[in-house]
């Protein structure tokens, strides 16, 4: 049998796969089995920061790996504490929990605000709002924190005591507030999987003036968009904030599963022994990983990333076919006159690997994606689109 026949046979079809069996890659360039060449333009979902087989990346986890793969957070690693104090250091926050994904690591946000809310103002005081058209994870509690119903629909009940309002709506979260149930409020900077939008600027400075002034706690959902994504390390420090806690996820370990929980001052001692835990949650080849990635995140890597977002959007804002172009950094959505799909799919045919949101094509490449690969994949894009 084939690798794709025995995934049909063998694992579960949550997947919609296209018929494609990736074997290799360098940097943003990948080979399939047949060995086709394609640029990949979604890095795993915005996983893959610094591409395919990075080598400093590889030398950072085999080096780890030759020590010790895992340890129980009964003892102390080294990765683990410094990937905190490389996090706090570069964010202001003042504590991290560790766990493996975007989903944990809003779990844990929302953990931490209703345990901070509970002991501030009693246990009543448990509402968190989010936005409409948000996306915060596929576990139960944080699909009911997700602001789109049909993810819903097919898994109630869901847990309690979340409110979507739509984007902008503080008029709605100020009579949360006034009724006393309100613990904080969870918000993305750039909706990804809502369709690639970035939230309005004036919506978040009256959003944290109000947070910071009714003593409800602001959660960033940085799990997309967070670890240079955006043009900034993350999305929130291009509004001039300071969160309560931020949750992050996906490129932070480059390639390994890793989530992160960053805890503000507020915040910083809400929990104690026993409150919460993570078998794998800090593994420290995952965190070894995460060092490499996140010290190269530096300055001077942040403005090739606005540079090159710079370049696609001049080059595909009035392109024949292309209604609009969306987003913030290398976090690109493309509103197409022929359906997302049928883009993707005849690009996918050309060499160039995109993602989907919602109805628009998506790109999500490699922080340091070579200008010529990526000028290449966007000549593609426009080629299709205008045919």
């Amino acid at each position: 049998m084939s690798i794709i026949e025995l995934d049909k046979q063998y694992v579960a079809p949550t997947y919609k796969r296209f018929p494609v069996e990736i074997v290799s890659g360098k940097g943003s360039l990948v080979w399939d089995a047949n060995g086709k060449e394609y640029v990949d333009m979604g890095s795993g979902i915005g996983v893959t920061a610094f591409g395919i087989a990075d080598e400093l990346w590889q030398q950072a986890v085999t080096a780890q790996i030759a020590k010790v793969q895992h340890m129980s957070n009964l003892y102390y690693t080294q990765p683990c504490a410094l990937l905190a104090e490389m996090l706090c250091t570069r964010t202001g926050m003042k504590k991290v929990f560790f766990s493996n994904s975007g989903a944990e690591a809003n779990e844990c946000a929302i953990k931490a605000a209703r345990k901070y809310a509970a002991e501030k103002r009693g246990s009543g005081c448990s509402t968190i709002v989010t936005l409409q058209n948000s996306f915060h994870g596929r576990t139960l509690t944080t699909l009911a924190a997700t602001g789109q119903d049909h993810y819903h629909e097919l898994f109630q009940p869901l847990t309690p005591g979340f409110v979507s309002v739509e984007s902008g709506d503080m008029d709605s979260i100020r009579a949360l507030a006034k009724e006393k149930k309100l613990a904080a409020v969870m918000i993305e900077c750039v909706q990804g999987e809502g369709g690639v939008l970035p939230t309005d600027p004036d919506f978040i400075a009256a959003l944290a003036a109000f947070c910071k002034q009714e003593d409800v706690l602001l959660i960033i959902d940085e799990v997309q968009t967070g670890n240079g994504r955006t043009g900034a390390l993350y999305a929130y420090m291009h509004y001039g904030i300071q969160p309560d806690i931020v949750s992050t996820a996906k490129g932070l370990a480059g390639g390994l599963p890793l989530g992160a929980t960053m805890l503000g001052e507020k915040v910083e001692q809400v929990f104690s022994f026993g409150d919460h835990g993570s078998t794998f949650g800090g593994n420290p080849v995952s965190c070894a990983a995460a060092l490499s990635v996140l010290s190269r995140i530096d300055d001077a890597l942040l403005a090739e990333v606005r540079e090159k977002s710079a370049y696609v959007f001049e080059a595909l804002r009035g392109a024949k076919g292309v209604e609009s172009v969306s987003g913030m950094g290398l976090m690109i959505g493309i509103k197409t006159e022929k359906p997302a799909a049928e883009i993707v799919s005849a690009c996918m045919e050309r060499g160039v690997l995109c993602l989907t949101a919602k109805t628009k094509v998506r790109l999500l490449p490699a922080l340091n994606i070579p200008m010529d690969q990526l000028q290449r994949a966007v000549e593609v894009i426009k080629d299709v689109c205008a045919q």
